[in-house]
């Protein structure tokens, strides 16, 4: 672990050896935050912060910086603000860290962005200026020494932490290992890793980060009905949904009444991630990123089970 100064209720979290919980959060089309900011209120003690995402699937959605920063204003809970690569140059990245810092964000998580060809605007330029392993040099550039990439001096530097993803289901792993390498070398402080079902592949990629010693949360994907569970088994490379757990969600998918339908999607998610979770925290994972985007009344249920 760094002995670098905690700058946010979530590295605080980490490194006081406590497991930690962290929420995902996606302001889409709109610019009406309402009903994500009720969402963000059940989790509040729940998690220890929650990310905003920028951009999902080349997906133009509200700006992250802006929905972090009226999340975290109206909900009191601490916001990661992912950051991608995909649709920014250096200077127009330099400038939203600022803007980050002015508004009070402390947590980052730093990503590449998947390519505007695969979005909802495929005819959109891409930029990758940078990549996330260069973009995390420049933000603890920032932070630590107070310039910019060029070593112009920062008036009044930001305070992050900063964050970085990874694919433990990567066939082979080797290759995932080596991006991790890079970014730990570049200064990251944390990594959240992409969705994962299979508990073996969990601790395969956290013995294999052991050497980096840096903090790994663990991700999932609670899925609140069998149609999301199908279009992410089919449609998201390198991650697949276990049989006998679609096969569960399907026969749900067949009840009649709604409410009945609600709690055994509810018990079919409890149960399959609650045994995960009490696997993973046998290991040296730190935490478990959830991604329950539009779920999220299952995370206050999936916490306290564990705890």
């Amino acid at each position: 672990m760094s002995k670098v100064e905690a700058y946010s209720d979530l590295m605080r979290e980490i490194k006081s050896g406590r497991f930690v919980f962290t929420g995902e959060l996606e302001p889409e089309r709109t610019t009406d935050l309402s009903e994500i900011i009720e969402a963000a209120k059940d989790l509040k003690g729940h998690v220890v912060a929650c990310n905003v995402t920028d951009g999902p699937q080349a997906c133009a959605y509200m700006s992250s910086l802006a929905a972090s920063y009226v999340l975290q204003k109206e909900t009191g809970i601490e916001m990661v603000y992912q950051l991608v690569c995909r649709d920014r140059n250096i200077i127009a990245l330099f400038a939203d860290l600022l803007g980050a810092g002015a508004l009070g964000i402390k947590n980052i998580l730093a990503l590449t962005g998947d390519h505007s060809a695969v979005g909802d605007m495929p005819d959109a330029k891409p930029v990758f200026d940078l990549d996330s392993a260069q973009l995390t040099y420049m933000i603890r550039k920032m932070v630590d020494e107070g310039v910019n990439p060029y070593g112009k001096p920062i008036n009044k530097p930001p305070k992050f932490h900063v964050g970085v993803a990874a694919n433990p289901n990567a066939d082979p792993l080797e290759p995932e290992i080596f991006k991790v390498r890079r970014k730990v070398e570049a200064g990251a402080e944390f990594i959240q890793t992409q969705a994962v079902f299979d508990i073996e592949a969990a601790k395969r990629f956290i013995e294999e980060t052991k050497r980096f010693n840096i903090p790994v949360l663990v991700g999932i994907f609670p899925m609140k009905n069998y149609r999301i569970a199908d279009f992410f088994n089919k449609n998201v490379p390198g991650v697949s949904v276990p049989t006998e757990l679609l096969k569960k969600l399907e026969k749900v998918e067949g009840i009649a009444d709604k409410n009945l339908k609600k709690q055994k999607f509810d018990e079919v998610n409890l149960d399959f991630f609650i045994e995960f979770i009490k696997e993973l925290r046998k290991t040296t994972a730190v935490g478990c990123h959830i991604m329950a985007v539009g779920y999220e009344r299952l995370t206050p249920k999936l916490v306290e089970a564990v705890r």
